[in-house]
């Protein structure tokens, strides 16, 4: 029992010396030092913004067509023995030029023998008067009054004045299928592809060429609805009224190496909305396509068919509206944040005219000479602090 009392009374011994040791060092330990915490002011890129008149263009894209194309066909049987040089692919016609004769010799006697048959019916017709005269100063000579038609002979003479007609007529139809011996162009034009050539035996009805217009080419532009509303077009109406001439436009397309550019407008819509892309088609006019360029661009090649462009609409004019880099949208595009005077931001929601790739087109929400932050923040809150420095050459874009 003793010997008990003795190791409880030594443990306690060394507990006590230790917690009085522990104790000591404590209190002999130096004071720790204190460092007063500076807080993080993140660094972002600002720009000013100041607003100015804008003209919204639109952009489309279209494939150049003729503003009038045409199948020659025979009208008449024969060989064709003549063909124009320009009567090849490619070539070029004026209005009324002759293409292709077909052998006039059965129809050139053919309006001999109608204009033969036409005499012969002109002097029947004369000889039927002249025997009514006499029939009609024989019947006065009786004295029986008034001669009834027959003896006016006016039966035969209705029926020679109806068989000169008839052989006029015929005269006519002679004539009209020597003319049609001769294709003519029915104007200033090209011929897309030949489909006939010298010596060959035509029908009616048999295709010659395929040919279009010159004067001027049309290039169909399919528009978004949302883009509509930036664009003045023209509005065709039942009773014809139109509502003005349509924008301005420049097509500009790659070729050979460079980048060359036409004048055009838009002249009109088309009756119907694509009922597939939702898309209204508008079609602008370019005059002469295959006109040398003026002297700035007299390497310009000619606006030929079927080559596809690229379109630029002058669109509607605004006022006061601010030109934003796309990096200073928030998530959902109605937001930016707007650096103060005091370098803190500020959250402001903005009226949004048109997005680009690159640009926001804004017309409310912001004040001429207001700075947007143009850095990206994930966390921020209102009235956070920041450092500005300037934006980069890409950022002002």
């Amino acid at each position: 029992m003793m010997r008990y009392l003795l190791q409880l009374l030594l443990a306690a011994l060394i507990l006590g010396g230790a917690g009085f040791v522990a104790k000591m060092l404590i209190d002999s330990r130096p004071p720790a030092p204190k460092h007063e915490v500076t807080p993080v002011v993140p660094i972002v890129r600002a720009l000013a913004v100041h607003p100015e008149a804008v003209r919204v263009d639109v952009t489309t894209q279209g494939t150049v067509a003729p503003r009038t194309e045409t199948t020659l066909v025979a009208e008449v049987r024969g060989k064709i023995a003549r063909v124009a040089p320009s009567m090849v692919a490619g070539g070029f016609f004026a209005a009324g030029e002759e293409l292709l004769t077909i052998d006039a010799r059965e129809f050139e006697l053919a309006v001999v023998a109608a204009q033969a048959e036409v005499a012969q019916r002109r002097t029947a017709l004369a000889v039927e008067r002249a025997e009514a005269e006499v029939a009609i100063a024989q019947w006065n000579e009786l004295g029986r009054g008034e001669a009834p038609p027959l003896a006016r002979r006016e039966p035969q003479i209705a029926q020679a004045d109806a068989a000169l007609a008839a052989a006029e007529a015929g005269l006519q139809q002679a004539q009209l299928d020597l003319e049609r011996c001769h294709v003519k162009a029915p104007y200033a034009g090209r011929v897309w592809d030949k489909r006939a050539d010298v010596g060959q035996y035509v029908s009616p009805g048999t295709p010659l060429a395929r040919v279009y217009a010159v004067d001027y080419a049309e290039v169909r532009l399919p528009l978004a609805d949302d883009e509509l509303q930036f664009l003045d077009l023209p509005l065709d109406y039942q009773d014809g009224v139109r509502a003005g001439e349509g924008p301005s436009v420049t097509l500009s397309t790659d070729f050979a190496g460079r980048t060359y550019a036409w004048p055009a407008r838009v002249v009109r819509t088309e009756g119907e909305i694509d009922p597939k892309s939702r898309m209204v088609h508008a079609v602008a006019r370019v005059e002469k396509p295959y006109a040398r360029g003026d002297n700035g661009d007299a390497a310009r090649p000619p606006l030929a068919v079927g080559m596809f462009v690229q379109a630029t609409i002058a669109g509607r004019e605004y006022e006061g509206v601010f030109t934003v880099p796309r990096s200073a949208l928030r998530p959902g595009g109605e937001e930016v944040l707007v650096v103060d005077a005091q370098d803190r931001l500020q959250p402001r929601r903005i009226d949004v005219l048109r997005q680009t790739r690159t640009t926001v087109l804004v017309h409310g929400g912001l004040q001429a000479g207001e700075r947007l932050c143009l850095t990206p923040l994930e966390v921020f809150s209102p009235g956070m602090r920041v450092q500005v420095a300037e934006p980069t050459a890409e950022e002002t874009r």
